[in-house]
């Protein structure tokens, strides 16, 4: 790869990546994960440039990490999002170069982001049935680490789904809109209006009319915090 290639997927990834992090600070993580997800295709020449003629090329020393994969990797467990984390795994098996050169286990995160979202299922289908279940009682209800619940609930408690009420040195949990509630919905590549649960539109859904797979936006009024997760 020539040096103006390097440079040209250099500042392309920043362009991206200050989309993905101005997205995650306004609270729209769909977005912030769309955009560092379109970011990946630019890693490995901003790796090339950074190692040859920039930050990296006296230090003689790996990535600490990769922010386009990182918000994938924090966010998408949350979001239940197994498309995005699937294509992390074929990103990292096509580019053996962006693991090589970061000091961290790439390949492990993944694995471990995996893991955070299948127990994440198992916590909400226990929430969904159990609502106001104490934080401090999910290791003797759902087994496994202490720890791994309460990174979830924290997770979806800052990201607007979830409500954290204190109580007796813990927390009282419960989600913040019903997921099976009907609701409208409009396909962004069409317009086509549908009607469903709310979980639903939460992840991509293909249209019936244009038959496209995408996230559709939820019309009715409801609360910010849930309007945060969609958009």
């Amino acid at each position: 790869m020539k040096k103006t290639e390097m440079e040209n997927h250099k500042a392309s990834y920043h362009a991206l990546m200050g989309k993905a992090k101005s997205a995650e600070r306004n609270g729209h993580y769909r977005t912030a994960i769309k955009a560092a997800v379109a970011a990946w295709e630019h890693v490995d020449g901003m790796m090339q440039y950074e190692q040859k003629y920039g930050f990296y090329a006296d230090q003689n020393k790996a990535f600490e990490s990769i922010s386009a994969i990182e918000i994938v990797l924090k966010y998408a467990p949350l979001l239940f999002d197994l498309q995005n984390l699937e294509a992390l795994g074929n990103l990292l098996n096509n580019f053996r170069r962006i693991e090589r050169d970061t000091s961290q286990d790439l390949h492990d995160k993944l694995d471990a982001a995996r893991a955070r979202m299948w127990n994440g299922h198992r916590l909400w289908n226990h929430l969904e049935q159990n609502p106001e279940t104490r934080q401090d009682e999910l290791r003797r209800i759902l087994g496994g680490d202490q720890d791994l619940w309460r990174t979830v609930a924290e997770g979806w408690d800052a990201i607007g789904v979830l409500r954290r009420t204190p109580v007796g040195g813990s927390y009282r949990l419960a989600f913040v809109t019903k997921m099976d509630e009907l609701v409208k919905a409009k396909c962004p590549s069409c317009g086509l209006i549908a009607e469903a649960a709310k979980a639903t539109f939460l992840e991509p859904t293909v249209c019936s009319k244009c038959h496209t797979t995408s996230l559709f936006v939820i019309l009715l009024a409801e609360s910010d915090a849930l309007r945060r997760t969609v958009l």
